[in-house]
């Protein structure tokens, strides 16, 4: 295979990796930023945007996790790499550090486990720090 076709599959899946990085961050980083604003009293922490994609992402992963589902930008991040002829990540500094961020070895039951408890603070701190109400546009 034309070794610059291999650079864009490898780039392209990067690509995927950075995007499912970042959001593993919103969902983290998010519930961490609901907190500590509503400590701080942050207006924008209550935007019922933010908190509504930020509920749903979470609840995505969950019900993957129930059903035994890989994520889909996994799977195309690998379809990419296997394309690109990388076996393991060892294509790039990117592809390197963040795929040891995302993909670690635990049983599946661990991650279903912290998948729900971490989903189950989201949806507490729904309750807690209230999101403002959608407005109807006039």
């Amino acid at each position: 295979m034309d070794p610059s076709r291999n650079e864009i599959y490898r780039i392209a899946a990067d690509a995927i990796l950075l995007l499912h990085t970042c959001i593993v961050a919103f969902v983290v980083v998010g519930l961490l930023l609901i907190i500590t604003g509503k400590v701080l009293e942050w207006r924008w922490v209550r935007n019922p945007w933010f908190r509504a994609l930020h509920l749903a992402a979470i609840c995505i992963v969950i019900v993957q996790s129930w059903f035994g589902l890989i994520c889909p930008l996994t799977t195309i991040e690998m379809q990419l790499r296997l394309k690109a002829g990388d076996v393991v990540y060892s294509s790039s500094f990117i592809s390197h550090w963040l795929g040891r961020i995302l993909y670690y070895q635990l049983p599946q039951w661990v991650f279903t486990a912290g998948y729900m408890i971490f989903g189950a603070v989201v949806i507490a701190s729904w309750f807690w720090i209230r999101p403002r109400r959608f407005q109807k546009k006039k």
